[in-house]
């Protein structure tokens, strides 16, 4: 009872917050960020001691997209994680990131990679980027680059966390991934795929999900594709946030007693409605009507290694 008062108390205060200021101001926010600080240390503390029955119980919102600083705020104080290190792909200008709060909560170091340079030129002007350890870098992230890409910034061999949200080839990203070895791995989800089939978009290295299908609908990997990479790459699913878009994984023997899902159990479907017309106006298509739009298109079934149809 007094975990779940603390919660809607801090969310509350968040929430109250961010209504009165501009959400896309990075001073703001940063400030705003520092007034939760202290709430947020207090916040970690109890989840430590709490017995969390679903990663959704976990949730808050600073920066991230949804209630994903919460849920890392809970797994890096109850795993015991030596090498306080994070990359994290497809930031943009990391105003809205996983590892952001994670940087200036948590005094982490980290990399984080964006394809376009204008992007990264706005992080380089971010006050965060000479308060923190962080490293930026501009690059179109491939399966054939991403190890090179990491190496080039001496980060190598196991990190604290890392985080894959690129809206295409993340399956084929991790599957690629090699030079580091997380503890935690966030990868983000088509829930539209499903919880039954390992399905994925067909490799490109110049995919873009706008230009694939102008819906913006297919993109990505099913869940159940990216449980059993993880299975064969030696990691554990641990669930998804409740917005149904990424999932955790922790490596093995570092688990503690963390309840181990599947596909089936773990799968959120999401709600959020960002499908887009021809004309790439958003056309708000609901969970079950949103496959019938990318129905015909081809689906590499992880599996068989054969194309499919959705």
């Amino acid at each position: 009872m007094m975990l779940k008062k603390f919660k809607k108390a801090f969310q509350n205060l968040v929430f109250s917050n961010i209504q009165i200021v501009d959400s896309n101001c990075s001073q703001t926010k940063i400030l705003l960020s520092n007034s939760l600080i202290q709430n947020g240390k207090i916040w970690s503390s109890l989840l430590k001691e709490k017995n969390i029955k679903t990663l959704s119980d976990a949730e808050f919102k600073v920066f991230s997209q949804w209630g994903d600083d919460g849920i890392i705020q809970y797994l890096i104080n109850y795993l015991s994680i030596e090498n306080k290190t994070f990359v994290e792909f497809g930031v943009e200008d990391y105003q809205e990131a996983n590892t952001r709060f994670l940087l200036i909560n948590d005094n982490w170091s980290g990399l984080v990679m964006d394809g376009s340079q204008q992007n990264i030129s706005k992080i380089r002007q971010d006050e965060i980027f000479w308060k923190h350890d962080l490293r930026i870098k501009a690059g179109f992230i491939t399966a054939e680059n991403i190890n090179e890409l990491i190496k080039e910034e001496g980060i190598q061999g196991e990190i604290g966390l890392l985080h894959i949200d690129i809206d295409g080839n993340d399956y084929w990203i991790w599957k690629a991934l090699e030079v580091v070895d997380p503890i935690i791995m966030i990868v983000e989800y088509n829930s539209v795929f499903g919880s039954e089939r390992a399905i994925t978009v067909p490799y490109s290295d110049d995919f873009y999900r706008f230009k694939a299908h102008y819906s913006g609908l297919y993109a990505g990997a099913s869940l159940k594709a990216l449980c059993d990479l993880g299975q064969m790459k030696g990691y554990d699913f641990i669930g998804s946030n409740s917005a149904g878009n990424n999932a955790y994984f922790v490596k093995k023997g570092f688990c503690k007693d963390l309840k181990i899902l599947n596909s089936e159990t773990g799968y959120i479907e999401s709600r959020f409605r960002e499908s887009r017309d021809a004309n790439g106006n958003l056309n708000y298509k609901r969970a079950g009507d949103r496959i019938e739009v990318i129905r015909d298109l081809p689906i590499y079934n992880t599996e068989t290694n054969q194309i499919e149809k959705i």
